[in-house]
């Protein structure tokens, strides 16, 4: 089982970038976990057609820990097995929390073992790496980061602070950063800045998403772009970036 972590400042286009590797992941026959560990639960909402599933808090809420794993994992586009952790009300706790609660109810139903998924992608936002968001690295959940960015400065601050973490666990043995993902916004300097910050953290970037206006299509179909538009080039930078994200975890094995 390859257990990859997706990281990066909210709004960076994470959550696309993820649904569209766990699509591209499924059509090379792979079975795919994706678990969203973003409070806003948005995750998966491609993957289901801009419908929202319930979050396992809000299951522990209604129900407490007498939940089905039918009820905790749904499947979306192309078989995805989806997960949303979820978060509390705004004001009312820490959003981290939901991360922990998750990944402890997936633990106690034996999710992995009854679903068996070949990847595992955990969505995780990236502005701060609090204990909580640090989970699927610190618990050993995840063995490889990736982390999204683009060339805009706050980007690329969030990203060298997700990798001074990574860099921290790494060290106890447990995931290592992968690369970073750079994900087009054309700004001034964009691949100049991204490669720069790469040598610092002592990675590479391993792939670059162009802008495209078939992304903002697709989200306005509530698909990923290899569902609504599998033939475009779009799709194929998708396809292309699964290979280099499998490259670089196979790599960490061999």
């Amino acid at each position: 089982m390859i257990k990859i972590a997706i990281y990066g400042k909210g709004g960076i286009g994470k959550s696309t970038t993820i649904s569209n590797l766990a699509c591209a992941f499924a059509k090379k026959g792979l079975k795919v976990m994706q678990i969203g560990c973003d409070p806003k639960a948005d995750s998966t909402l491609t993957l289901h057609g801009g419908t929202p599933k319930e979050t396992v808090l809000e299951l522990i809420r209604k129900k407490g820990k007498n939940i089905s794993l039918d009820e905790l994992v749904t499947e979306g586009a192309y078989g995805v097995l989806c997960v949303e952790a979820g978060g509390p009300s705004p004001g009312t706790g820490c959003a981290g929390r939901g991360i922990i609660a998750a990944m402890d109810l997936l633990e106690d139903k034996k999710a992995f073992e009854v679903y068996k998924p070949d990847v595992v992608l955990y969505d995780v936002l990236g502005d701060v790496v609090c204990g909580g968001f640090a989970t699927p690295i610190r618990q050993g959940y995840a063995e490889k980061v990736f982390i999204v960015t683009s060339g805009e400065n706050m980007s690329i601050y969030a990203a060298a602070n997700i990798a001074m973490a990574v860099d921290n666990f790494a060290e106890r043995g447990y995931a290592t950063l992968g690369g970073l993902i750079l994900n087009r916004r054309n700004v001034p300097r964009e691949e100049e800045k991204v490669q720069e910050l790469a040598g610092d953290i002592h990675t590479s970037v391993i792939g670059t998403l162009p802008f495209s206006e078939t992304v903002q299509q697709a989200e306005e179909l509530k698909k990923t772009v290899i569902e609504a538009f599998p033939d475009s080039e779009m799709a194929g930078e998708y396809e292309k970036l699964a290979d280099a994200v499998l490259e670089a975890c196979r790599k960490e094995n061999t």
